[in-house]
Protein backbone atom coordinates (compact mmCIF):
# COMPACT_ATOMS: atom_id res chain seq x y z
CA UNK A 1 0.00 0.00 0.00
CA UNK A 2 1.03 3.34 -0.26
CA UNK A 3 2.24 5.33 2.70
CA UNK A 4 1.77 8.99 3.34
CA UNK A 5 2.97 11.23 6.29
CA UNK A 6 0.35 12.69 8.70
CA UNK A 7 1.06 14.43 11.93
CA UNK A 8 0.50 14.21 15.95
CA UNK A 9 1.58 15.02 19.18
CA UNK A 10 3.50 12.46 21.34
CA UNK A 11 4.49 13.19 25.18
CA UNK A 12 7.80 11.33 26.17
CA UNK A 13 8.26 12.63 29.93
CA UNK A 14 7.77 15.57 31.70
CA UNK A 15 7.23 18.86 29.50
CA UNK A 16 8.61 16.85 26.75
CA UNK A 17 6.48 17.28 23.93
CA UNK A 18 7.32 16.41 20.52
CA UNK A 19 6.81 18.47 17.26
CA UNK A 20 6.40 17.95 14.03
CA UNK A 21 4.96 19.47 10.88
CA UNK A 22 1.55 18.98 9.25
CA UNK A 23 1.17 18.06 5.65
CA UNK A 24 -1.97 18.80 3.83
CA UNK A 25 -4.80 15.89 3.51
CA UNK A 26 -7.32 15.19 1.79
CA UNK A 27 -10.58 13.13 2.00
CA UNK A 28 -10.02 9.45 0.47
CA UNK A 29 -12.40 6.91 -0.44
CA UNK A 30 -10.40 4.35 -0.30
CA UNK A 31 -7.80 4.99 2.30
CA UNK A 32 -3.81 4.17 1.57
CA UNK A 33 -1.75 2.65 4.82
CA UNK A 34 -0.52 6.27 5.82
CA UNK A 35 2.06 7.69 8.38
CA UNK A 36 1.18 10.08 11.27
CA UNK A 37 3.34 11.41 13.78
CA UNK A 38 2.13 12.19 17.05
CA UNK A 39 2.33 14.51 19.99
CA UNK A 40 3.63 12.06 22.69
CA UNK A 41 4.71 11.54 26.34
CA UNK A 42 7.20 8.88 27.58
CA UNK A 43 10.06 8.91 30.02
CA UNK A 44 12.55 9.89 27.25
CA UNK A 45 14.17 13.55 27.78
CA UNK A 46 16.00 13.55 24.33
CA UNK A 47 14.10 15.75 21.48
CA UNK A 48 13.03 13.19 19.21
CA UNK A 49 10.40 13.16 16.40
CA UNK A 50 8.18 10.16 15.75
CA UNK A 51 6.47 8.38 12.85
CA UNK A 52 3.56 6.35 12.79
CA UNK A 53 1.83 4.19 10.34
CA UNK A 54 -2.07 3.98 10.71
CA UNK A 55 -3.76 1.63 8.69
CA UNK A 56 -7.12 2.00 6.96
CA UNK A 57 -10.42 2.11 9.60
CA UNK A 58 -11.63 -1.72 10.19
CA UNK A 59 -14.90 -2.47 8.73
CA UNK A 60 -16.54 -1.14 11.99
CA UNK A 61 -14.35 2.21 12.30
CA UNK A 62 -14.12 5.62 10.81
CA UNK A 63 -11.06 7.42 9.94
CA UNK A 64 -11.37 10.62 11.64
CA UNK A 65 -8.99 14.12 11.07
CA UNK A 66 -8.87 15.54 14.25
CA UNK A 67 -9.79 19.02 14.00
CA UNK A 68 -9.74 20.41 17.73
CA UNK A 69 -9.01 18.84 21.13
CA UNK A 70 -9.38 20.43 24.42
CA UNK A 71 -6.69 20.04 26.96
CA UNK A 72 -8.07 18.23 30.01
CA UNK A 73 -6.57 18.50 33.74
CA UNK A 74 -5.75 14.90 33.05
CA UNK A 75 -3.66 15.49 30.18
CA UNK A 76 -1.55 17.85 32.44
CA UNK A 77 -1.08 15.80 34.87
CA UNK A 78 0.53 13.87 32.28
CA UNK A 79 2.34 16.60 30.81
CA UNK A 80 4.03 18.17 33.88
CA UNK A 81 4.42 14.44 36.46
CA UNK A 82 4.19 11.55 34.14
CA UNK A 83 1.20 10.07 35.32
CA UNK A 84 -2.45 10.77 37.39
CA UNK A 85 -2.65 8.77 40.41
CA UNK A 86 -2.18 5.03 39.82
CA UNK A 87 -1.45 5.90 35.68
CA UNK A 88 2.09 6.47 35.55
CA UNK A 89 3.64 6.81 31.76
CA UNK A 90 5.32 3.17 31.03
CA UNK A 91 5.63 4.03 26.62
CA UNK A 92 5.07 7.28 24.55
CA UNK A 93 1.84 8.33 24.50
CA UNK A 94 -0.20 10.28 22.28
CA UNK A 95 -2.48 12.71 24.65
CA UNK A 96 -5.60 14.44 24.07
CA UNK A 97 -9.35 12.80 24.44
CA UNK A 98 -11.79 15.63 24.24
CA UNK A 99 -11.97 16.07 20.80
CA UNK A 100 -13.92 16.71 17.64
CA UNK A 101 -13.17 16.17 14.03
CA UNK A 102 -14.23 15.36 10.14
CA UNK A 103 -14.93 12.11 8.53
CA UNK A 104 -12.05 11.16 5.90
CA UNK A 105 -12.84 7.69 5.67
CA UNK A 106 -15.41 4.87 6.51
CA UNK A 107 -14.88 0.95 7.15
CA UNK A 108 -16.72 -1.44 4.90
CA UNK A 109 -19.53 -2.30 7.49
CA UNK A 110 -20.19 1.24 8.35
CA UNK A 111 -21.79 2.87 5.84
CA UNK A 112 -24.74 0.52 5.72
CA UNK A 113 -25.15 0.44 9.06
CA UNK A 114 -27.95 1.96 11.05
CA UNK A 115 -25.18 4.05 13.09
CA UNK A 116 -23.59 5.32 9.03
CA UNK A 117 -21.15 7.56 8.14
CA UNK A 118 -19.42 8.86 5.06
CA UNK A 119 -16.32 11.37 4.68
CA UNK A 120 -17.25 14.95 5.38
CA UNK A 121 -19.37 14.33 8.50
CA UNK A 122 -18.34 15.95 11.51
CA UNK A 123 -18.17 14.25 14.88
CA UNK A 124 -17.81 14.08 18.40
CA UNK A 125 -15.63 11.26 20.03
CA UNK A 126 -16.74 9.48 22.71
CA UNK A 127 -12.97 8.17 23.43
CA UNK A 128 -13.79 4.97 25.79
CA UNK A 129 -14.23 1.59 24.28
CA UNK A 130 -15.70 -0.84 26.52
CA UNK A 131 -16.12 -4.64 25.88
CA UNK A 132 -19.60 -4.97 25.76
CA UNK A 133 -20.09 -8.46 27.49
CA UNK A 134 -19.34 -7.84 31.19
CA UNK A 135 -22.61 -7.48 33.63
CA UNK A 136 -21.66 -3.60 33.78
CA UNK A 137 -21.73 -3.14 29.71
CA UNK A 138 -24.88 -4.74 29.86
CA UNK A 139 -26.51 -2.36 32.79
CA UNK A 140 -25.56 0.36 30.67
CA UNK A 141 -22.80 1.60 33.03
CA UNK A 142 -20.23 0.49 30.77
CA UNK A 143 -17.94 3.63 31.49
CA UNK A 144 -16.78 1.08 34.44
CA UNK A 145 -16.08 -1.91 32.17
CA UNK A 146 -12.91 -3.09 33.46
CA UNK A 147 -11.90 -3.92 30.49
CA UNK A 148 -12.35 0.14 28.95
CA UNK A 149 -9.93 1.14 26.58
CA UNK A 150 -9.82 5.22 26.94
CA UNK A 151 -7.65 7.21 25.31
CA UNK A 152 -4.92 8.88 26.63
CA UNK A 153 -5.01 6.58 29.73
CA UNK A 154 -1.68 5.05 31.03
CA UNK A 155 -3.90 2.17 32.86
CA UNK A 156 -3.41 -0.54 30.25
CA UNK A 157 0.01 -1.87 28.50
CA UNK A 158 0.63 -0.76 25.78
CA UNK A 159 -0.56 2.78 26.66
CA UNK A 160 -4.25 3.65 24.70
CA UNK A 161 -3.26 6.61 22.52
CA UNK A 162 -4.84 9.56 22.82
CA UNK A 163 -6.57 11.88 19.95
CA UNK A 164 -3.99 14.31 19.58
CA UNK A 165 -2.85 12.82 16.12
CA UNK A 166 -3.66 14.09 12.89
CA UNK A 167 -6.01 11.13 11.81
CA UNK A 168 -6.95 8.43 14.15
CA UNK A 169 -9.04 5.30 13.81
CA UNK A 170 -11.96 5.24 15.76
CA UNK A 171 -15.28 2.88 16.31
CA UNK A 172 -18.81 3.97 14.48
CA UNK A 173 -20.57 3.11 17.32
CA UNK A 174 -18.50 5.95 19.76
CA UNK A 175 -18.88 8.78 17.41
CA UNK A 176 -21.79 11.38 17.03
CA UNK A 177 -22.83 13.57 14.35
CA UNK A 178 -23.17 17.10 15.09
CA UNK A 179 -25.24 19.27 13.90
CA UNK A 180 -24.90 21.20 10.55
CA UNK A 181 -23.59 25.12 11.68
CA UNK A 182 -21.97 23.75 15.14
CA UNK A 183 -19.04 24.70 15.84
CA UNK A 184 -15.77 21.82 16.11
CA UNK A 185 -14.92 23.21 19.64
CA UNK A 186 -18.68 22.63 20.99
CA UNK A 187 -17.83 18.85 19.67
CA UNK A 188 -14.74 18.93 21.88
CA UNK A 189 -16.21 20.49 25.01
CA UNK A 190 -19.08 17.47 24.48
CA UNK A 191 -16.26 15.67 26.64
CA UNK A 192 -16.03 17.92 29.80
CA UNK A 193 -19.99 18.53 29.53
CA UNK A 194 -20.47 14.84 29.86
CA UNK A 195 -18.45 14.46 32.81
CA UNK A 196 -21.02 17.82 34.08
CA UNK A 197 -24.05 15.81 33.28
CA UNK A 198 -23.12 12.46 34.37
CA UNK A 199 -22.65 13.94 37.82
CA UNK A 200 -25.91 15.52 37.69
CA UNK A 201 -27.39 12.43 36.76
CA UNK A 202 -25.67 10.60 40.14
CA UNK A 203 -26.51 13.36 41.89
CA UNK A 204 -30.43 12.64 41.61
CA UNK A 205 -31.37 15.93 42.46
CA UNK A 206 -34.72 17.25 41.91
CA UNK A 207 -33.99 20.38 40.18
CA UNK A 208 -36.96 22.47 38.54
CA UNK A 209 -37.71 25.52 37.11
CA UNK A 210 -39.62 27.43 39.93
CA UNK A 211 -38.43 24.53 43.17
CA UNK A 212 -36.15 25.40 46.19
CA UNK A 213 -33.15 23.31 45.34
CA UNK A 214 -29.75 25.09 45.73
CA UNK A 215 -26.06 24.00 44.41
CA UNK A 216 -23.13 24.33 45.09
CA UNK A 217 -20.06 23.75 43.24
CA UNK A 218 -16.30 23.97 44.40
CA UNK A 219 -14.10 24.30 41.60
CA UNK A 220 -14.71 27.36 38.77
CA UNK A 221 -12.16 25.40 36.75
CA UNK A 222 -14.29 24.11 32.85
CA UNK A 223 -15.72 21.23 34.57
CA UNK A 224 -17.11 22.76 38.05
CA UNK A 225 -18.37 25.93 35.73
CA UNK A 226 -20.23 23.28 33.40
CA UNK A 227 -21.56 21.42 36.29
CA UNK A 228 -22.48 25.11 37.21
CA UNK A 229 -24.58 25.05 33.50
CA UNK A 230 -26.20 22.05 33.76
CA UNK A 231 -27.67 22.90 36.78
CA UNK A 232 -28.57 26.33 35.92
CA UNK A 233 -30.29 24.39 32.36
CA UNK A 234 -31.90 21.95 35.15
CA UNK A 235 -33.56 24.60 37.31
CA UNK A 236 -31.70 24.84 40.50
CA UNK A 237 -32.90 27.56 42.53
CA UNK A 238 -30.06 29.20 42.88
CA UNK A 239 -25.94 27.91 42.30
CA UNK A 240 -22.83 29.56 44.14
CA UNK A 241 -19.37 28.97 43.12
CA UNK A 242 -16.26 28.73 45.27
CA UNK A 243 -12.82 28.93 44.48
CA UNK A 244 -8.98 30.16 45.45
CA UNK A 245 -9.15 32.07 42.12
CA UNK A 246 -11.13 35.85 42.66
CA UNK A 247 -10.95 35.82 38.41
CA UNK A 248 -12.59 32.25 38.08
CA UNK A 249 -15.29 33.30 40.90
CA UNK A 250 -15.93 36.42 38.34
CA UNK A 251 -15.79 34.91 35.57
CA UNK A 252 -18.50 32.52 37.13
CA UNK A 253 -20.88 35.05 37.99
CA UNK A 254 -20.95 38.08 35.20
CA UNK A 255 -20.93 34.95 32.82
CA UNK A 256 -24.74 33.72 34.69
CA UNK A 257 -22.66 30.42 35.53
CA UNK A 258 -23.28 31.24 38.86
CA UNK A 259 -25.55 33.38 41.24
CA UNK A 260 -23.17 34.30 43.34
CA UNK A 261 -19.74 32.92 44.59
CA UNK A 262 -16.78 32.80 46.99
CA UNK A 263 -13.41 33.72 47.04
CA UNK A 264 -11.31 30.62 49.23
CA UNK A 265 -8.83 32.57 51.21
CA UNK A 266 -5.92 30.53 50.99
CA UNK A 267 -4.35 29.20 54.10
CA UNK A 268 -0.99 30.22 55.00
CA UNK A 269 1.67 27.55 55.39
CA UNK A 270 2.75 26.80 58.36
CA UNK A 271 6.08 25.70 59.96
CA UNK A 272 6.79 21.86 60.15
CA UNK A 273 6.55 21.68 63.60
CA UNK A 274 2.79 24.03 63.63
CA UNK A 275 1.65 21.87 60.66
CA UNK A 276 -2.06 22.10 60.93
CA UNK A 277 -3.79 19.41 63.17
CA UNK A 278 -7.08 17.24 61.79
CA UNK A 279 -9.21 19.36 63.90
CA UNK A 280 -7.61 22.80 62.54
CA UNK A 281 -8.26 21.28 59.08
CA UNK A 282 -11.70 20.56 60.19
CA UNK A 283 -12.51 24.06 61.75
CA UNK A 284 -11.55 25.27 58.67
CA UNK A 285 -13.95 23.44 56.80
CA UNK A 286 -16.46 24.36 59.00
CA UNK A 287 -15.59 28.50 59.09
CA UNK A 288 -15.51 28.15 54.81
CA UNK A 289 -19.24 26.27 54.72
CA UNK A 290 -20.77 28.98 56.98
CA UNK A 291 -18.91 31.57 55.08
CA UNK A 292 -20.07 30.08 51.69
CA UNK A 293 -23.85 30.05 53.79
CA UNK A 294 -24.07 33.56 54.45
CA UNK A 295 -23.35 34.85 50.84
CA UNK A 296 -25.86 36.85 49.25
CA UNK A 297 -27.84 35.24 46.65
CA UNK A 298 -30.69 37.67 45.24
CA UNK A 299 -31.18 39.27 49.01
CA UNK A 300 -31.10 36.07 51.39
CA UNK A 301 -28.27 33.66 52.51
CA UNK A 302 -27.61 31.01 50.31
CA UNK A 303 -27.69 28.46 53.03
CA UNK A 304 -27.23 24.83 52.64
CA UNK A 305 -27.39 23.12 49.62
CA UNK A 306 -29.13 20.50 48.38
CA UNK A 307 -26.42 19.05 46.20
CA UNK A 308 -22.50 19.90 45.88
CA UNK A 309 -20.36 19.54 42.82
CA UNK A 310 -16.82 18.95 44.63
CA UNK A 311 -14.82 19.74 41.59
CA UNK A 312 -11.39 20.07 42.95
CA UNK A 313 -10.37 16.65 44.63
CA UNK A 314 -8.60 18.73 47.51
CA UNK A 315 -9.11 17.77 51.30
CA UNK A 316 -10.32 20.68 52.52
CA UNK A 317 -12.96 20.71 49.88
CA UNK A 318 -14.40 17.69 50.46
CA UNK A 319 -14.58 18.45 53.81
CA UNK A 320 -16.41 21.69 53.25
CA UNK A 321 -18.50 19.87 50.67
CA UNK A 322 -19.99 17.28 53.36
CA UNK A 323 -20.54 20.99 56.24
CA UNK A 324 -22.28 23.15 53.25
CA UNK A 325 -24.46 20.47 52.14
CA UNK A 326 -28.14 20.28 53.59
CA UNK A 327 -29.01 17.11 55.77
CA UNK A 328 -30.46 14.44 53.13
CA UNK A 329 -28.25 16.26 50.49
CA UNK A 330 -25.73 14.73 48.16
CA UNK A 331 -22.23 15.55 47.60
CA UNK A 332 -20.73 14.78 44.34
CA UNK A 333 -17.11 13.74 44.13
CA UNK A 334 -16.18 14.83 40.70
CA UNK A 335 -12.44 16.05 41.05
CA UNK A 336 -9.83 13.36 41.24
CA UNK A 337 -7.00 14.91 43.60
CA UNK A 338 -5.70 13.05 46.75
CA UNK A 339 -6.48 10.04 46.50
CA UNK A 340 -6.41 9.38 50.56
CA UNK A 341 -8.38 12.32 52.65
CA UNK A 342 -9.32 12.32 56.24
CA UNK A 343 -13.18 13.24 56.18
CA UNK A 344 -15.47 13.94 58.71
CA UNK A 345 -17.80 11.37 57.89
CA UNK A 346 -19.94 10.92 61.40
CA UNK A 347 -20.80 14.46 60.23
CA UNK A 348 -21.99 13.07 56.95
CA UNK A 349 -23.34 9.91 58.65
CA UNK A 350 -25.98 11.67 61.34
CA UNK A 351 -27.27 13.77 58.95
CA UNK A 352 -27.14 11.30 55.63
CA UNK A 353 -25.30 13.36 53.45
CA UNK A 354 -24.06 11.00 50.90
CA UNK A 355 -21.22 10.80 49.05
CA UNK A 356 -21.37 10.14 45.40
CA UNK A 357 -18.37 8.87 43.36
CA UNK A 358 -18.10 10.04 39.84
CA UNK A 359 -16.38 8.81 37.05
CA UNK A 360 -16.43 10.15 33.26
CA UNK A 361 -19.90 9.70 32.02
CA UNK A 362 -22.13 7.19 30.64
CA UNK A 363 -25.15 7.27 27.85
CA UNK A 364 -24.54 11.44 28.15
CA UNK A 365 -22.86 12.75 24.17
CA UNK A 366 -26.59 12.91 22.23
CA UNK A 367 -28.07 14.64 25.47
CA UNK A 368 -25.03 17.08 25.60
CA UNK A 369 -24.61 17.42 21.88
CA UNK A 370 -28.95 18.03 21.91
CA UNK A 371 -28.11 20.42 24.62
CA UNK A 372 -25.78 22.65 22.91
CA UNK A 373 -27.79 22.71 19.49
CA UNK A 374 -30.75 23.85 21.51
CA UNK A 375 -30.06 27.66 22.23
CA UNK A 376 -31.53 27.19 25.60
CA UNK A 377 -31.92 30.40 27.49
CA UNK A 378 -31.15 29.06 30.49
CA UNK A 379 -27.38 27.47 29.38
CA UNK A 380 -24.63 30.13 30.04
CA UNK A 381 -22.22 30.92 27.17
CA UNK A 382 -20.07 27.84 27.32
CA UNK A 383 -18.16 28.92 24.20
CA UNK A 384 -16.66 31.54 26.68
CA UNK A 385 -14.52 28.60 28.32
CA UNK A 386 -12.45 28.54 25.38
CA UNK A 387 -10.00 31.28 26.53
CA UNK A 388 -6.66 30.10 24.61
CA UNK A 389 -6.50 28.55 20.92
CA UNK A 390 -3.14 27.41 19.04
CA UNK A 391 -3.08 26.19 15.72
CA UNK A 392 -1.63 22.90 14.69
CA UNK A 393 0.18 20.08 16.70
CA UNK A 394 3.68 21.65 16.29
CA UNK A 395 2.03 24.05 18.94
CA UNK A 396 0.87 21.46 21.55
CA UNK A 397 4.04 22.55 23.87
CA UNK A 398 2.64 25.92 24.11
CA UNK A 399 -0.62 24.96 24.24
CA UNK A 400 0.46 23.11 27.34
CA UNK A 401 2.54 25.34 28.68
CA UNK A 402 -0.46 27.75 28.88
CA UNK A 403 -2.58 25.20 30.22
CA UNK A 404 -0.71 25.04 33.42
CA UNK A 405 -0.93 28.94 34.23
CA UNK A 406 -3.82 30.75 35.96
CA UNK A 407 -3.59 33.85 33.60
CA UNK A 408 -1.77 34.17 30.07
CA UNK A 409 1.13 37.36 29.86
CA UNK A 410 -1.61 39.91 29.19
CA UNK A 411 -3.31 39.07 32.43
CA UNK A 412 -6.25 36.82 30.32
CA UNK A 413 -7.79 34.09 32.83
CA UNK A 414 -6.61 30.70 31.43
CA UNK A 415 -9.87 28.66 31.35
CA UNK A 416 -9.82 25.73 28.54
CA UNK A 417 -6.61 25.45 25.97
CA UNK A 418 -8.10 24.08 22.53
CA UNK A 419 -5.67 23.01 20.00
CA UNK A 420 -6.87 23.34 16.49
CA UNK A 421 -5.90 21.11 13.43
Amino acid sequence: MAADTILAAVLHGPRDMREVRQPPFTVEKEPSMRKEESVVVSQLTKPNQETRTIPPPAPDEIQVAVKATGLCGSDLHFYTHGGIGDFKLREPMSLGHESAGVVVAVGSAVATSANAFAPGDRVALEVGKPCDRCDLCAAGRYHLCKAMQFRASARLLPHIQGTLQERINHPARWAYKLPDGMPLEFGALAEPLSVALHAQDRSGLALAPGGANKVLVLGAGSVGLLCAAVSRVAGAAAVVVADLNAARVAFAVENGFADAGVVVPRAEPSPQSQLPTTEDKLARARALAAQIGAVDVKGTPFGEAAGTYECTGAEACTQTAIYATQPGGKVMMVGLGMPVQTLPVTAAAIREVDLVGVFRYNNTYRRVIDLLASKNPLLPPVDKLVSHRFQGIGKAAEAFEMATQVKDANGKLVLKVVIDM
